[in-house]
């Protein structure tokens, strides 16, 4: 049954991407926020299809952020991405330059100005990720990056990236923590979709100002023993060593 309700939701799922996608494709002439109102309907309806075929709910936990503020979130899934743009208005992400050449997401998002990044550009990568980044805050639109740079399997070692703490330093603004369990569910590489609920958690900002130290210490500090709290209650156990 797992397998069956896994099959059908992902032949939903690119089914209805696919024709969404297509039938979105006069946006790319239309206003920025033409594309950002689609973009969100097609991810709450994915959210929808998950939850009605695979049995996958979801839960929020804490303040959803408003406004010109950074998010730095765990990323375990892409799950993870589409409740980002299900649940906050008009984020920029923070994403791989690669990822925009995929055809149709990459060229979304590049119309609703995502902020991508060449990660082996080294420090003038950080240098366009700090002026797209202050762009967006002027224009009060949450950033959401993902610290360790790529989706992490459920017990993994964290391995937090220099991106965010340079974002934190040059926008001077708060950074909201967030932890999730979406790996449980929807893992990173794999085909099944598992039934339960998916937890993400808004933890309490870490305010502006710090060093580069303190902050990255603040950051991992609330994120990992929240992540681990949100796996265990999913079930997960680590294997013994």
């Amino acid at each position: 049954m797992l397998w069956l309700r896994s099959f059908a939701f992902n032949l939903a799922f690119y089914l209805m991407s696919a024709l969404i996608n297509i039938a979105a494709t006069p946006l790319f002439l239309a206003p920025r926020l033409w594309t950002v109102w689609a973009m969100r309907q097609w991810s709450r309806l994915t959210l929808w299809l998950l939850r009605v075929i695979a049995g996958t709910h979801y839960e929020i936990r804490g303040q959803v952020p408003k406004g010109g503020v950074l998010i730095a979130a765990k990323h375990q899934s892409m799950w993870d991405t589409i409740v980002m743009t299900a649940i906050l208005n008009d984020p920029a992400m923070v994403l791989k330059r690669e990822l925009l050449w995929v055809p149709y997401y990459g060229w979304y998002s590049m119309k609703t100005r995502m902020i991508a990044i060449d990660r082996g550009a080294g420090a003038s990568a950080i240098r366009r990720l700090i002026a797209q980044g202050k762009a967006a805050i002027a224009d009060k639109r949450p950033i959401v990056i993902f610290p360790e740079g790529h989706r992490m399997s459920p017990g993994e070692a964290p391995d937090y990236k220099p991106g965010v703490a340079a974002l934190y330093r040059q926008l001077g603004v708060a950074c909201v923590p967030v932890a999730v369990n979406s790996g449980l569910y929807w893992a990173r590489h794999g085909f099944l979709r598992r039934p339960g609920t998916i937890i993400i958690e808004f933890l309490d900002p870490i305010p502006a100002g710090l060093d580069r130290a303190g902050f990255m210490a603040q950051l991992e500090g609330a994120i990992e023993p929240a992540t681990a709290r949100l796996l265990a209650q999913g079930g997960f156990r680590e294997s013994p060593e």
